[in-house]
Order: C-alpha cells, then sequence, then structure tokens
C-alpha cells in the first residue's frame, strides 16, 4: 500500500547510512545488489502483511448493517465511517470522514495498478467521490452500500458500478494523520 514511501525511505536510510561499496568487481556488484533486493523484497513482505490484514477485518465487517454517520462494528457503518474505522484500526492511520475528502487525502493511481487495501470512489448520488470502498482484489470491493443493506463484497466490473467509478487511491502513511 504504501510501497513507494517505504521503498524512497528505505533508499534514502541505505544512501545516508552506509559508505559506498567498492564495486569494482561483478562479484562485488552482485552481493551489493543482493542486500539491497533483500531488503526491498522484506519491505513488500511488511507492506503486503498490512494490506492483508485490513483485507481480512474488512472481511470479518460482512454482515454488519449500513447506519448513515455510522463508524463502528457494534451499531453499524456509512463507507466513509467503514474506510476511516478499518483503516485506524488496522493500520492506525486517521482518514478524513467523508468519502470526497478520503479521496482528496490520498494518492490518485490508475485502475489497472489497484492492490488489496486501495480504496476505489463512485459517482452514486449525482456527485464526486460520493461513494467508497476497499478494493479486495480480482476485481472486487467491500463497502457499506446503502441504508437497509449490509457490508458486502461486489464485482466492479457490475454495470451499475462500471458507470459509476470515479477513480482508485491509495492510502500513504504521510498523507494521513497518524492515529492516537
Amino acid at each position: 500500500m504504501r510501497i513507494s514511501v517505504l521503498l524512497a525511505s528505505l533508499l534514502l536510510a541505505t544512501v545516508a547510512h552506509a559508505t559506498p561499496p567498492v564495486l569494482d568487481d561483478p562479484a562485488t556488484q552482485a552481493t551489493h545488489d543482493r542486500g539491497l533486493l533483500a531488503r526491498i523484497g522484506e519491505v513488500g513482505i511488511e507492506v503486503g502483511a498490512k494490506a492483508s490484514e485490513l483485507v481480512s477485518n474488512a472481511m470479518d465487517s460482512l454482515g454488519v448493517p449500513y447506519r448513515r454517520g455510522g463508524s463502528s462494528f457494534e451499531t453499524g457503518f456509512d463507507c466513509s465511517g467503514f474506510v476511516r474505522t478499518l483503516y485506524e484500526q488496522t493500520a492506525g492511520l486517521l482518514l478524513p470522514r467523508s468519502a470526497a475528502q478520503q479521496a482528496a487525502a490520498t494518492e490518485k493511481i490508475d485502475r489497472s495498478d489497484l492492490q488489496p487495501g486501495d480504496l476505489v470512489f463512485f459517482n452514486t448520488m449525482r456527485r464526486t467521490f460520493s461513494h467508497v470502498g476497499i478494493y479486495v482484489g480480482e476485481g472486487k470491493f467491500i463497502h457499506a452500500p446503502k441504508p437497509g443493506a449490509k457490508v458486502r463484497v461486489e464485482d466492479m466490473g457490475a454495470s451499475y458500478w462500471k458507470k459509476r467509478f470515479d477513480g482508485a487511491r491509495r492510502v500513504f502513511e504521510d498523507k494521513s494523520t497518524p492515529a492516537s
């Protein structure tokens, strides 16, 4: 989810704290490259685990009723309350309250770059970014849909959602507020 921020931090830390190795032969170069690649791999595993935890926690909320203004497993969720609560409880990040504010506070990504844990936005009330859900993979997302319904998984390829898709966003730690 926050791969680019983590990779940039890792690379800056590596450059700032390491003395440059002498790379005068292919064996030394290969050893150096493997060390850096191993550290990048570790970051990817950590990010992937956090996304998996987020998706798993979201799936645990299947069947929770929709409640306008709601933001709890006990009483129910609206779409943005659902996203906000899951990010706060899973990643320790506090996103803004409304779907439009969440879109503004996150990084735009291409639909083809969607990864589990990313946010997907839809125009369901004749205004952009009026609905939000969490991408779970394989073209599906989980959300709190509407009054009278419950948290559920839907297919983004379904005609209704396809016509209303507004964009995808990725949550980066530096774009949101750490939860207290």
